[in-house]
């Protein structure tokens, strides 16, 4: 076993101990309940089973079989959640197979951030993550299920329905994805396009034409962004099926994993013959290899706040510290879009996950000692599921790279170390993505210039007022200010700006999107400006240093000038477009570092 993930296994295990077993014991009380049928009267019964079949309207309340609770971020608009429309009835038919029922317990919202990319709506996307949390344990809270089924796939939808699942810990949970659509055109034309759009070299209709080319089935994004590293975390974490993350929608084998997912998870129940809740599967030592899966993917930076929440939520504490530690130690064995030219269709064909799982276990870089939904240990995650007639069966061990362009064997690495680095200095403490940054761009030291919204970026570009070295500031940006939107607007100009021999990077308190790429950005800036951050104080023309390779973010003031300087303010609280309803939760909310969670 690789001796750092032995030390920060072991580190988050003894830091988290009273947490995590004050967790076990809320999971103990719920396990050591009395059944349900004897639980709940005969008028909580009738309401239960009001709509279903005469057959069910007699077993669900005898507890004569399993009863399954979907909870389901379905909606049209979503396109890598458009497939979930026909789970429902397909996981009701095969629970009955099996002498078991299934319910659709509850729905949560499920926005897309594709949409809301540089909209207003997009200062509602992170706090979306625990409204889904909270929504799915509404779901549950009729109490009546013995196993959990989630249909999710994006940005804040799987880390959420993860921490509301978690509140359930006695239960087993499984969550089943749509898959990504096929592809379309290669993510390095779109990201072309986007930057021609920006020079003015194309219209607008020249625009969407390249980025309907791009989205343009149902489906998850192509790219490897947060609803692709959540389910590289959903494998990793061990409640979804092996080799299942990138299988396309509407084909046989995405049809016939689903059907499987739902036979294993009856299975796990405590009515089955293989009682396995998420308790027993989320731990500290399979956090810790999502983590470094994480790292060894390349996997997008949202996760460095998602993660900490989820683990929260299973009473576990880890940090980014760790997580610079871990990425430290596990070489980067991915290239898919934004860190190559590959997209996960391309990463899917080369071997996947399941050979990023087999490398890393070669060289101990993960623990084996933890329990899944495919049963003990990580030998499945090595394995292609495949169909043999109609039945689902996984493959052996997936030992050779496909493409080593796209995945590539330890020993090959595309970078000794993984694909985030933590950052911190006077300014505070932030996270950056390195694995899609060239070596020469990982540090800079340059004049900032401060922008309190993108909109006052965009229009300094405009006005060629940034064709230099610079280090833009774009602040007020946080959980507590605005929600910590993404400023993934930002990337076609800053990009710009670099192609035209600039050094250029992005300081900044918000999020930065999961597709963020070429241009050295420390991002989730911590404590952020509207709370005693000193990116508060920050003036034009004050030189800033980013160093990636040391953990460096610093403004080279000096700290009794810094001292001197009264804080900017925060701008006016918006409140049109359902701003104003998350007021208070944007109040609530914990700093980036500890997940910049209300929960």
């Amino acid at each position: 076993m690789s001796n750092t993930l032995k030390t920060v296994t072991q580190r988050i295990i003894e830091r988290s101990k009273d947490s995590r077993e004050a967790y076990l014991a809320d999971v103990d009380a719920m396990r050591n309940q009395p059944p349900a049928p004897d639980r709940l009267s005969c008028s909580n019964w009738a309401h239960v089973v009001a709509a279903e079949s005469a057959e069910d309207k007699v077993s669900i309340p005898k507890g004569q079989g399993a009863n399954i609770g979907i909870v389901t971020a379905y909606n049209d608009m979503l396109s890598a959640h458009q497939p979930f429309a026909a789970y429902p009835n397909q996981i009701k038919l095969v629970a009955r197979s099996h002498g078991a029922t299934a319910q659709v317990s509850g729905g949560v919202p499920a926005m897309c951030d594709g949409v809301t990319q540089g909209q207003p709506g997009m200062e509602l996307s992170l706090f979306s993550r625990d409204v889904i949390a909270m929504a799915t344990a509404v779901s549950l809270s009729h109490d009546v299920y013995d196993g959990i089924m989630c249909l999710g796939v994006c940005d804040k939808i799987v880390p959420g329905l993860i921490i509301g699942a978690l509140q359930f810990g006695h239960l087993p949970v499984m969550f089943v994805p749509a898959g990504p659509m096929p592809s379309g055109i290669s993510n390095k034309d779109k990201a072309a396009a986007r930057q021609k759009f920006a020079e003015g070299e194309i219209d607008k209709a020249e625009l969407l034409a390249s980025e309907s080319a791009s989205y343009h089935s149902a489906g998850t994004c192509t790219f490897y962004g947060t609803a692709n590293t959540n389910q590289t975390l959903m494998e990793a974490l061990g409640v979804q099926l092996a080799g299942t993350s990138f299988i396309n929608p509407g084909t046989p084998l995405r049809s016939a994993l689903t059907a499987d997912s739902v036979t294993k998870l009856l299975n796990q129940t405590s009515k089955g013959s293989d009682y396995r809740p998420i308790s027993e599967v989320i731990t500290e030592k399979s956090i810790v290899n999502a983590i470094i899966m994480m790292m060894a993917t390349g996997g997008s930076t949202n996760l460095t706040l998602h993660l900490i929440a989820m683990a929260a939520a299973a009473g576990i504490k880890i940090d980014w510290q760790d997580m610079d530690e871990l990425s430290r130690a596990t070489p980067l064995l991915a290239k898919v879009y934004p860190n190559g030219a590959a997209d996960v269709n391309h990463f899917e064909a080369a071997g996947g996950l399941p050979y990023i799982t087999h490398q890393l276990r070669s060289q101990g870089m993960l623990n084996e000692d933890v329990v899944n939904v495919m049963g003990e240990g990580l030998d499945a995650y090595t394995r292609k599921p495949m169909l043999d007639g109609k039945t689902v069966k996984w493959s052996e061990p997936v030992t050779k790279s496909g493409d080593p362009t796209v995945v590539a064997p330890f020993d090959q690495a595309f970078a000794p170390e993984g694909g985030m680095r933590m950052v911190k200095g006077n300014l505070g403490c932030g996270i950056v993505k390195v694995s899609a940054v060239e070596e020469r761009f990982q540090s800079i030291k340059a004049p900032c210039r401060i922008f309190d919204s993108q909109d006052a970026m965009k229009a300094a570009f405009d006005n060629d007022e940034l064709n230099q070295d610079v280090v833009v500031v774009v602040r007020f940006q946080g959980p507590a200010t605005n929600g910590m939107p993404e400023l993934h607007k930002l990337t076609p100009y800053l990009g710009l700006l670099q192609d035209r021999g600039h050094k250029v990077a992005l300081v900044t308190d918000g999020r930065m999107s999961g597709a963020s790429g070429k241009v050295l950005a420390a991002i989730h800036v911590s404590p952020e400006a509207r709370k005693g951050g000193q990116l508060a104080k920050l003036k034009d023309g004050d030189m800033v240093e980013i160093d990636s390779h040391s953990g460096f973010l610093t403004a080279h003031v000096d700290a009794s000038e810094l001292d001197k300087r009264t804080p900017a303010q925060a701008p006016a609280d918006e409140r049109t477009l359902g701003r104003g309803m998350f007021a208070k939760l944007r109040a609530l909310a914990s700093n980036a570092e500890d997940g910049a969670s209300i929960i």
